[in-house]
């Protein structure tokens, strides 16, 4: 197997956890939990750190068309996913369907503020972060993976926490604005903590994304176009 081979077989793993997470992320994000009894947020966002690591390693061995392309293909995807939702919210259950429609429309309904939401948000953010990145990339060359990880992740999920949150949740009268800044804020904090901690994962998958690539067979090194 030659190394463009298995640079496209990294390519669809990591693209299919990508677009998984994010699409699961929007069917389960109406639900709100308590985290540590402190802030409220979408269980949704337990899915996002996930996303943070990918997006970094796909910036790193796919540069930054890699991670527009498969950004543009996971919106087209959620896209698809609003409007199956949508069609399944006007066909009428049966009588004796174990879930009736209050039952469904309560769920996905609600859905489907948060797929408009991360829709706007996710494509905003995730191009933001392949620009703060590369800017990084630039300023430190191969050097310093933590910092360009980090530092694209705090500014592009500062847009995604806020701007999501508010038409998921304050445009359809869920939560007043001083809900909204509290929770936002606090989500926003937990994002940036779960980024810190999952630098050595980084830098893990990063060692073993290039030691796949770099197998013995394989005489070719890695390319950080």
């Amino acid at each position: 197997m030659d190394f463009k081979q298995r640079k496209d077989i990294v390519f669809l793993g990591l693209a299919g956890f990508f677009i998984t997470n994010a699409i699961v992320a929007e069917l389960i994000g109406g639900k709100l939990v308590q985290f540590f009894g402190i802030f409220t947020q979408s269980i949704g966002i337990i899915l996002w750190p996930i996303i943070f690591v990918l997006t970094d390693l796909l910036n790193e061995h796919y540069g930054k068309d890699g991670v527009k392309t498969l950004t543009y293909i996971t919106v087209v995807l959620i896209s698809f996913t609003f409007i199956i939702l949508t069609i399944a919210l006007h066909m009428k259950a049966t009588s004796f369907s174990p879930v009736s429609d209050s039952d469904f429309k309560q769920v996905f309904g609600q859905s489907q503020w948060i797929i408009v939401g991360s829709i706007i948000a996710f494509l905003f953010s995730q191009l933001l972060d392949v620009y703060v990145f590369w800017l990084f990339k630039k300023m430190t060359g191969e050097k310093h993976i933590w910092l360009r990880a980090t530092g694209s992740t705090m500014i592009s999920q500062l847009v995604d926490t806020f701007l999501v949150q508010y038409i998921a949740f304050v445009l359809p009268g869920y939560w007043a604005m001083n809900e909204f800044l509290e929770n936002a804020s606090w989500g926003y904090l937990f994002k940036l903590l779960v980024a810190i901690f999952l630098i050595p994962f980084i830098y893990l998958g990063h060692y073993l994304i290039g030691k796949y690539l770099n197998s013995p067979k394989n005489n070719t090194t890695i390319s950080h176009t």
